[in-house]
């Protein structure tokens, strides 16, 4: 790779500026190298049990193999619609054994936003939670889809005999109020299958590991595409890149079979799927599985009990975490000391919530960037107090390019210190969006003989080399690090009988500036009537819980283009001004 102006300045002495030629074996070659390596040492703890590297590369055998043998094909997708726990790794790496793609799903998603993305991804099975909420969904979700059978995943399966008992007739694990038992398997009987992993031909460039969906500007959720390679390629990038201070002036890679990570970013999603799932089992790390990272009295407290205990080493989150957690009216009582390092990203992180963090836990917090179609990241500041820049989310990671180009036509690159779009290149960046042709093209161009990636981030490169993000060319809001798009919203919006004209946008928590919230403006039909709280209750089976509107307010009208589109931005602007 030729040096790049952020190669120049902060670069970190003992890192790589190119880590080519990646390796060209399948994404499931992290776990087994592992597993053949250290096959004894812990990679998930939960509630009491342990769960090996070895184990977990014989379980994700036998998936693979029951896979097979319910006569699912090489580049078949199969449905994750799980929490973080010890399942997760398992099924996803078992999938990707027989041949098979997974697509990743939100787990707070309602049956009929699963719905769309299992028919849009032609999913034809699903592995889902045995829960109240999430087993039901599945079965209605499913409905009108190509999906043939369903595997039931417990909480028991992962529980200490005796816990899993006694929590069976106390009520307190959780379960499906019922089966619908001609199309369900459960995960338990599936580790009675074969423990030798199949005989199927993984080429890493174009088969596709994972289908993560992420929203578009339609207002319909688009599938990433993301092969083996961009993925296997992007967890190499974050290792060369990232160099820990656990002396000061001391900078090393984190240490293979030494580091704790806490699994509290969701696994449908990039970052934590990446960074945190697969990024663990790369250093053989022990991972400890959070279902619910809220979870406790005051909120966050089983997350801060499980650092202490566990003594945590390694820590991706999203702003909200690190704000919640300094602000968690019982921090001081926890030991937070063992962690040495932390991920910040998919949205702004304040300085001075940065700077208490690592007062309570002294360890450092590293800002970075990326998205879902980069696998995902692509920047990330120093990981050391002294280089890192404060409203920067860094510099790109190796074999990263970036180019800043105008708006209009994304070929013409703006001068240094000038905003423009933010484009991409690098083995992270995604193969395109599924079943999407039209859209894929309208994201790429190809600059200087090389492939870019328009991101629809607006920001540019300042005179080291930086990348500063300004402005979002999408209308997307940032809550808690998951992104809601409005007009997905707005169509859900539309659908009630009242609602004649609706408009929504992201506004600022006043407890978290840097965190937002979704707001809906309504223009109601002739001589219809309805309050804030009956719009937010109606939302409440139609969305996402994020999605839902914390605010609704009636107008008798709402600014228009002159071709009659809804103008967000003007909304916004005089929320922001007061009126």
């Amino acid at each position: 790779m030729e040096e790049q102006i952020w190669h120049k300045y902060k670069w970190p002495e003992t890192v790589k500026k190119s880590i080519e030629p990646y390796p060209d074996e399948p994404l499931y070659k992290i776990l087994e190298n592992t597993a053949t390596k250290s096959g004894d040492l812990p990679y998930l703890k939960f509630m009491g049990t342990t769960t090996t590297f070895a184990e977990t590369d014989t379980m994700a055998n036998q998936v693979a193999n029951y896979l097979i043998k319910q006569g699912v094909k090489k580049g078949d997708k199969i449905a994750i619609f799980l929490p973080n726990t010890p399942h997760y790794p398992i099924i996803f790496f078992g999938i990707l054994k027989a041949g098979a793609t997974a697509v990743t799903c939100n787990p707070t998603y309602t049956s009929n936003e699963l719905n769309y993305q299992l028919k849009d991804s032609e999913v034809v099975m699903v592995f889902a939670f045995d829960h109240e909420r999430f087993a039901p969904s599945t079965y209605k979700a499913i409905k009108g889809t190509q999906v043939k059978h369903v595997v039931i995943c417990q909480t028991k399966d992962f529980l200490p005999k005796f816990k899993a008992i006694i929590g069976g007739l106390l009520g307190k694990v959780p379960k499906s109020p019922f089966y619908e038992e001609e199309i369900t398997s459960f995960f338990s009987e599936i580790l009675t299958y074969e423990t030798t992993k199949p005989n199927v031909e993984i080429n890493p460039d174009e088969d596709l590991a994972v289908v993560i969906y992420t929203g578009g500007t339609t207002g319909l959720p688009k599938g990433v595409m993301l092969s083996h390679k961009n993925v296997y390629s992007n967890v190499l990038q974050a290792d060369e890149y990232v160099r820990v201070e656990i002396e000061e002036g001391k900078p090393q890679k984190l240490r293979y079979g030494e580091e704790v990570y806490i699994g509290a970013l969701p696994w449908y999603h990039s970052y934590g799927f990446t960074m945190t799932m697969i990024g663990g089992a790369f250093y053989a790390a022990t991972v400890i599985p959070i279902p619910d990272p809220r979870a406790g009295k005051p909120p966050l407290s089983v997350l801060l009990e499980t650092i202490n205990d566990h003594r945590v080493t390694v820590f991706h989150a999203v702003p909200v975490f690190y704000t919640a957690i300094v602000n968690h009216p019982n921090v001081e009582k926890y030991d937070l000391t063992s962690i040495i390092g932390c991920g910040s990203g998919a949205a702004p992180l304040a300085p001075e919530i940065a700077k208490e963090f690592e007062r309570v836990t002294k360890g450092t917090i590293y800002e970075a960037y990326g998205l879902s179609e980069t696998s995902p990241l692509t920047h990330l500041n120093p990981t050391n107090k002294r280089d890192r820049k404060f409203g920067t989310v860094g510099l790109a990671v190796p074999d990263t390019y970036v180019k800043i180009v105008d708006l209009d036509t994304g070929l013409q690159e703006q001068p240094l210190g000038e905003d423009g779009e933010i484009a991409l290149s690098g083995p992270q960046v995604m193969k395109g969006y599924w079943k999407k042709p039209e859209e894929t093209a309208e994201v790429f161009r190809e600059i200087d003989g090389r492939k870019y990636f328009l991101t629809g981030d607006i920001g540019h490169l300042e005179e080291e080399g930086f990348l500063v993000i300004t402005d979002r060319k999408k209308d997307m809001v940032i809550i808690g690090g998951l992104k809601a798009y409005p007009r997905e919203i707005e169509d859900i919006l539309y659908e009630n009988p009242k609602v004649k004209l609706a408009a929504v946008i992201g506004l600022p928590r006043e407890d978290d500036p840097g965190n937002e919230y979704v707001a809906a403006y309504l223009v109601l039909k002739e001589g219809e009537t309805a309050t804030e709280e009956e719009i937010i209750e109606w939302c409440r089976d139609r969305m996402a819980g994020y999605k839902r509107p914390r605010k609704v307010e009636f107008r008798d009208d709402l600014p228009l283009s002159t071709v009659g589109k809804v103008l967000r931005r003007v909304i916004k602007e005089e929320e922001l001004k007061g009126k």
